[in-house]
């Protein structure tokens, strides 16, 4: 990928640049497979490979500069402002509204907010884009004071570029590294953005978790589904579901779904899908926290638990639990090897059937992993 911000050294964020791609592949490669070897498992099956370019749906601005001439982007390793609207990984598209939603921050005249004093109400700005290149445009502000002046610009704004499809003000008051505040103030639209992945209509709603990269997102719920449609099982469970897409992939006729996630607006979102894909009973979906559903064993045991966990991976408490539920199957989506070769250390009675890398993000130590394993 050509990148002229690494290149001229104003940002070092892809810090994997300098290797060629298929190197790349092969140091994560050799990562996991160092990490999973005293687990035994089976050859990694064959890497699925990202788009070099233009793969990164979802974009999080942090709002620099002076109320006259914002920034989006960083301040670099030399301490300069620099404007990262224009970064290869985001669509052409998408470039080209972060350039327009600059210069219109700018026309605004609002004070991006500063930690040192803090003074100023632009915390960041937050952006999602699904695969019919609609958007999902969010500010988060320090406070209320400034939506008034927004909301009077937006609609000139909004007739110019009509693939934003809905605005949203989230309040931030607080000084901390925290990018999202508890409340939202919905500008335009109904807050909700589609993406279509492999026919099924999955949802998004402002502080709900969606993948970063759509197209190999698609690829890994059609990985899962895949992997699990010749399973014997009646009844499984989506823990860490985010908006359903394991789950809802994994779906047949004669099953029978539970999803567990802990952010209510996810969960509406999963809701959503269900109800138009008219599944009425046969899935249930709720807000609660997935270690404490999991104690309760509420409903049955599963005969296969889907997790796919944040960073921090499931913890030694649910998978003491996932080991007194004792599913026939786990599918396991790992955003961080580490944790994962922790987490597998705490199953023993599980043995890998099958493990494959998706090369979510080129250009970073980062990717993700999927594992089918059976209780033995």
């Amino acid at each position: 990928m050509h990148c002229p911000f690494f290149e001229s050294n104003q940002c070092r964020s892809c810090s994997w640049l300098v290797q060629p791609y298929h190197q790349q592949l092969q140091h994560k490669e050799r990562q996991l497979n160092a990490l999973l070897a005293p687990f035994a498992p089976p050859p990694l099956l064959a890497s699925v490979s990202a788009e070099l370019s233009g793969f990164r749906d979802k974009a999080k601005m942090v709002v620099l500069g002076s109320a006259a001439a914002p920034k989006l982007g960083i301040i670099n390793h030399r301490n300069q402002l620099i404007s990262l609207c224009e970064c290869p990984l985001y669509p052409d598209d998408m470039q080209t509204l972060l350039v327009n939603l600059e210069r219109w921050l700018g026309d605004l005249a609002i004070a991006p907010y500063h930690i040192k004093s803090r003074q100023g109400e632009l915390k960041y700005l937050l952006l999602n884009r699904n695969n019919d290149g609609q958007y999902m445009l969010r500010l988060v502000l320090r406070s209320t004071a400034k939506i008034a002046k927004i909301s009077q610009a937006l609609p000139n704004f909004l007739a110019q570029h009509s693939q934003i499809s809905s605005v949203s003000a989230n309040i931030q008051p607080v000084a901390m590294a925290i990018i999202e505040g508890p409340d939202e103030h919905i500008l335009s639209g109904d807050n909700w953005l589609r993406h279509q992945l492999n026919g099924l209509n999955l949802y998004q709603r402002p502080k709900g978790f969606f993948q970063t990269n759509l197209d190999m997102a698609a690829k890994l719920y059609a990985t899962a589904a895949l992997w699990t449609a010749d399973l014997e099982i009646s009844r499984y469970w989506d823990l860490f579901c985010g908006s359903g897409g394991f789950g809802l992939h994994c779906l047949t006729p004669d099953r029978q779904l539970v999803g567990i996630e802990i952010e209510a607006e996810a969960i509406a979102c999963a809701q959503r899908s269900a109800d138009e894909m008219g599944l009425g009973a046969q899935v249930r979906f709720q807000a609660l926290d997935s270690t404490a559903f999991a104690s309760s064993s509420e409903g049955g045991a599963p005969q296969l638990i889907i997790a796919n966990p944040p960073r921090r991976g499931l913890g030694s408490e649910l998978c003491t639990q996932i080991k007194q539920l004792a599913p026939d199957y786990l599918l396991y989506s790992s955003c961080n090897a580490a944790t994962l070769a922790a987490d597998l250390s705490a199953l023993e009675g599980y043995r890998i059937d099958r493990v494959q890398l998706f090369d979510m993000f080129p250009h970073t130590a980062h990717y993700e992993v999927l594992l089918l394993l059976h209780r033995i």
